[in-house]
């Protein structure tokens, strides 16, 4: 069956959507037909309407999922292939998962993100483990309610994929197979409502599907793992249990199951003698408050050997660092948390802190091919 094809950017032609066979039923050519105006159809898909299941672990809680957007396998699909298609930025050289690696558990191993032209951003890019979960506002600063919110922001922030909504609507619009698969995910029967809000939704979508809970922690709590004894005693000290090791003060601010407990803190990386004296407020600047300058997302440490560089703006390389950090107590500043102190812990006990973190590491999950790209 012959292919149409059509611009996807500046740079011509998606190269995601190159060399792909189309294949799909004759039933479909005639509704195809009536989104492209052109004699191609995209290939199949999973059918209108049907209900996607999230896979919940059983020791998780259930995450709230937005009424307005109920999840389908349509749904799911197309916000996949959205995550991994250039088309979304100007110059059709950089896609959602740019800067969201399966490999490296959805972060992307640079201190900050790096957009469109090189362009350096403010900050480092994010896990998206768990992302469900989210439910006290995304980014490190929490600007963002949901993730429908957040997918709209990257597209046209200039350091990201410097690109306007209105451009990618009518790319999506012309594309040869995107119409076909937004009118099964979403019900629509006119290319024009095809929009940057529906975008948003199909991504958010497959971003919930990202579940991250199956690391050698989680088989060892269910008896099918038994930790080393260095990774024992890291947990004992991640956890303050043992009257005979130090205390870590980590599980207060990363809770399992998730490992984080969703707040924002201060947790002692810059001193400041005064609060509006933080080169980046972090929290502060998303709600104007005084005393939220310096405070950032606890961000979950589930994966975390595979998300370095650490913090918001990337500034430790390793485990190492981090754990070294709040053993010297950190840097003063008015609203720095009470958690953050000297914590004596010899060599061993790092060392044993570490091994623990890495029990918290799921290959099944970065290796899911649910999650990979599916050009």
């Amino acid at each position: 069956m012959r292919k149409c094809i059509a611009a996807s950017g500046p740079a011509g032609l998606s190269r995601a959507f190159q060399n792909i066979s189309i294949h799909i039923p004759i039933s479909f050519l005639v509704f195809a037909l009536s989104f492209t105006g052109c004699s191609t159809v995209p290939e199949e898909g999973p059918a209108a309407d049907q209900p996607y299941e999230l896979a919940l672990p059983a020791h998780f809680p259930r995450p709230v999922l937005p009424e307005d957007n109920p999840m389908t396998a349509a749904g799911v699909e197309l916000g996949r292939r959205l995550f991994y298609d250039p088309i979304l930025s100007a110059d059709s050289s950089l896609a959602c998962a740019s800067c969201h690696l399966p490999e490296r558990a959805f972060a992307d191993g640079r201190p900050v993100a790096v957009g469109i032209q090189g362009r350096r951003g403010r900050r480092n890019a994010q896990s998206l483990a768990n992302a469900a979960y989210q439910y006290k506002g995304l980014f490190w600063d929490g600007r963002s309610a949901t993730l429908e919110e957040q997918a709209l922001i990257p597209v046209e922030d200039p350091n990201e994929m410097g690109h306007d909504w209105g451009a990618v609507e009518q790319a999506l619009r012309r594309h040869p197979s995107y119409p076909a698969r937004f009118a099964a995910a979403f019900g629509i029967n006119d290319t024009a409502r095809i929009t940057r809000q529906l975008a948003a939704r199909a991504l958010a979508q497959f971003e919930r599907t990202l579940i991250s809970a199956e690391s050698k922690y989680d088989r060892v709590k269910r008896g099918e793992a038994t930790f080393t004894e260095l990774e024992e005693r890291g947990q004992h000290i991640f956890f303050d249990t043992s009257e005979e090791l130090p205390e870590g003060e980590c599980g207060h601010c990363h809770t399992p199951p998730l490992f984080t407990d969703q707040t924002f803190m201060n947790n002692g990386l810059d001193e400041a003698e005064e609060l509006n004296a933080f080169q980046d407020k972090g929290r502060g600047e998303a709600t104007g408050q005084y005393y939220d300058n310096g405070r950032f997302r606890v961000p979950s440490l589930r994966n975390a050997a595979l998300t370095a560089p650490y913090m918001h703006d990337g500034r430790f390389g390793t485990l190492e660092e981090v754990v070294e950090h709040y053993n010297q107590g950190g840097r003063h500043s008015l609203n720095v948390d009470p958690k953050i102190r000297k914590l004596h812990l010899s060599d061993t006990d790092k060392q044993a802190l570490v091994a623990f973190i890495k029990t918290l590491t799921d290959s099944t999950f970065v290796n899911n091919p649910e999650h990979r790209n599916p050009f």
